[in-house]
């Protein structure tokens, strides 16, 4: 048996082999001197004919004269032959596993800088993947799925996410984002906790289907709670009263000319009212976030000041220039990409 391929193998492939192994010595060591006592041979003989016996070599120079050496080398054959083809077996499945998770690239290797975490199994999940693959994010998926449904640029830890140890392997303080979209509501929830014992200060977002846990998710300090189901149904619903509304909602968050992005006010800049801060931008203004307050500037319109987000929808590619001062670009949280904006103040 070449020991020192046991070495090469994971801790429990491996223990499973030197089980195997270890049966295996112990009864043709055992065979060997109740074949030289059968047979009245010296323990040596006996245990070279138990060697040979085991490994199925056979020379034939020593063989059973009696009834009881006969039953003796049977017993033998029927248990260390198993036993020693059974560790062969776990070795070499051992590497065929690793071989094509390396052919396959589905090894748990973390992608270089900052990624998006995502927990979880949800319909939502593989539209998720792929705009995030759109956007050029890094993504690490951790769920109980098969890895061939999962794209290329998506690095999957198979496991269930609820589990501590296997959210560890995801380590959640590392990334920039975590997504929690479990397969029911009490595992969103299981997997929030224990994402908040790991990553206290990573912004979360949640999936839930029912909007009665979205208390519960705020109070673990998630950043953002969303249900799909009232997310659909608020569309329809809007789309209902205005024919073409559900299409513009769709388009901007599909649309692939343009980008959502955050932009937050500099400390240097002075408040002013969100009209005011729309007529000043070449981007569209969504909205502005105040605190936990987002706010459309339809039924009112408040007051901008340093610290708040802007929500912008901005052309891909374009790079976006101050007026009257705004405060620096930053990429924030919630900041899809783009490029930092020039230094300075003043009109561009």
């Amino acid at each position: 048996m070449p020991f020192f391929l046991i070495r090469l193998l994971d801790i429990r492939t491996r223990w499973h082999a030197l089980i195997l192994v270890g049966a295996a010595a112990v009864l043709i060591i055992v065979g060997g001197v109740v074949f030289a006592e059968t047979q009245h041979i010296p323990l040596t003989t006996g245990w070279y004919w138990a060697i040979t016996t085991a490994t199925t070599v056979g020379y034939g120079d020593v063989t059973p004269k009696n009834a009881s050496g006969r039953f003796v080398a049977s017993a033998v054959m029927l248990t260390t032959i198993p036993l020693l083809a059974g560790a062969f077996a776990v070795m070499t499945g051992s590497a065929v596993v690793r071989g094509v998770r390396k052919l396959l690239d589905v090894g748990a290797r973390f992608p270089e800088g900052s990624y998006v975490l995502v927990l979880g199994a949800h319909p939502a999940i593989p539209v998720v993947l792929k705009e995030l693959g759109s956007a050029g994010d890094a993504v690490i998926l951790v769920a109980d799925v098969d890895p061939s449904s999962v794209p290329h640029h998506v690095h999957l830890i198979k496991g269930d996410p609820t589990s501590e140890e296997v959210l560890a392997r995801g380590h959640p303080e590392r990334a920039s984002r975590i997504l929690i979209a479990g397969e029911n509501d009490g595992d969103v929830l299981v997997s929030a906790v224990l994402v908040r014992q790991e990553a206290p200060d990573v912004p979360v977002t949640a999936l839930v289907s029912s909007s009665r846990l979205i208390p519960a998710l705020k109070d673990l300090g998630v950043l953002q709670v969303l249900s799909p189901d009232d997310l659909t149904g608020h569309t329809v619903a809007k789309g209902l009263e205005a024919p073409h509304a559900s299409e513009l909602l769709m388009q901007l968050v599909r649309g692939q000319e343009h980008r959502l992005v955050e932009h937050r006010v500099g400390p240097d800049e002075p408040p002013r009212l969100l009209s005011v801060v729309r007529s000043d931008r070449r981007e569209l203004v969504l909205g502005v976030v105040s605190g936990a307050f987002v706010s459309l500037g339809v039924a009112d319109d408040p007051e901008v000041r340093p610290g708040d987000l802007l929500l912008l929808v901005e052309p891909n590619g374009h790079r976006p220039r101050r007026r009257h001062g705004d405060g620096a670009r930053t990429r924030g949280t919630h900041d899809v990409a783009g490029p930092e904006a020039p230094g300075g103040s003043g009109d561009p």
